[in-house]
């Protein structure tokens, strides 16, 4: 593991492969950590890339400099986030990896910074054309409970109690049956159990329906910017489980319009929610189409 400091976090991340190697950004979602990413970056690596796997702004140990800071987690400041890390590492173009949260940070980084991100592949999240958050149906929205749950002040208690709990109802119920064992929720879920995990978590989805929830004023520009764009100008490969059970296969469907850059659409049959660990193999053999060599 290691780390480097930017002007709001210390951010923990996992990089291997040769340091002149074509680099990766491995994107978690919620819930989970970068140790789900192991089987792909290991193939990424044996293929020539350099993969680097943040833990995400309150993901434990990557860690917020300051008290005063809002614990905000809305895509456009993780995609900042990574921008900033790639700063440090003196990184100027990438490809990136996102599952769920880190899909929707993916999108972003494409609409908000073209310039800087080769290609994208997502898992799980569709599209959102300038980051609006809809609910499609009835049936996605019965699907997003955990989401209402957390608005009410009784269910934000509950969550801050038993945040390892709350995550585990998601992997039980996100994907078929029998996808994890009981160390890889273990593994994962050792971070899960901190302050900023709970308060991220919780402003993130808090701040989709509830007007007063903390907003931090640094990532209004980029807000804007956002809310401006409908079109991907970036290369996209959107990998969607048939049988996830939390975002509905139906809603990335017929997106193709608002890509420029080229865009595939993989659904996977039999898989769930976590592509990535779910079915590795087939994200890998994505991703390589997608990025093309790490060579020549």
């Amino acid at each position: 593991m290691r780390f480097e400091q930017t002007e709001l976090l210390n951010i923990a991340f996992e990089m291997e492969g040769a340091p002149d190697a074509p680099p990766v950004f491995l994107l978690h979602g919620w819930p989970d950590a970068p140790i789900g990413w192991k089987p792909v970056a290991q193939a990424l690596q044996q293929r020539g890339f350099r993969t680097i796997a943040p833990y995400l702004r309150g993901s434990h140990p990557t860690a917020f400099l300051s008290h005063d800071t809002p614990r905000y987690a809305v895509s456009v400041a993780m995609a900042q986030d990574v921008i900033d890390l790639a700063d440090k590492l003196g990184i100027a173009r990438f490809h990136v990896i996102g599952h769920d949260w880190g899909a929707r940070t993916a999108y972003s980084l494409s609409v908000l910074f073209p310039e800087r991100v080769q290609a994208i592949v997502t898992l799980a999240l569709p599209y959102q054309p300038r980051g609006e958050f809809q609910l499609r149906s009835f049936d996605q929205a019965r699907r997003y409970w955990y989401q209402f749950f957390q608005c009410t002040e009784a269910g934000a208690d509950v969550v801050r109690r038993d945040p390892v709990g709350f995550a585990r109802v998601q992997w039980e119920t996100w994907s078929p049956a029998g996808w994890f064992t009981e160390e890889d929720f273990k593994l994962a879920s050792e971070h899960f159990d901190k302050p900023d995990w709970v308060e991220t978590t919780l402003n993130a989805y808090r701040s989709r329906y509830l007007p007063a929830e903390a907003v931090d004023p640094r990532y209004d520009a980029l807000r804007v910017r956002l809310r401006s764009t409908r079109e991907v100008l970036v290369p996209t490969t959107m990998i969607q489980g048939g049988e996830d059970y939390c975002d509905l296969p139906s809603s990335s469907e017929g997106q193709e319009a608002h890509f420029f850059a080229g865009y595939e659409r993989i659904v996977l049959a039999g898989v769930g929610h976590f592509p990535h660990r779910e079915a590795p193999a087939a994200v890998v053999q994505a991703a390589l189409r997608r990025f093309g060599p790490a060579r020549g």
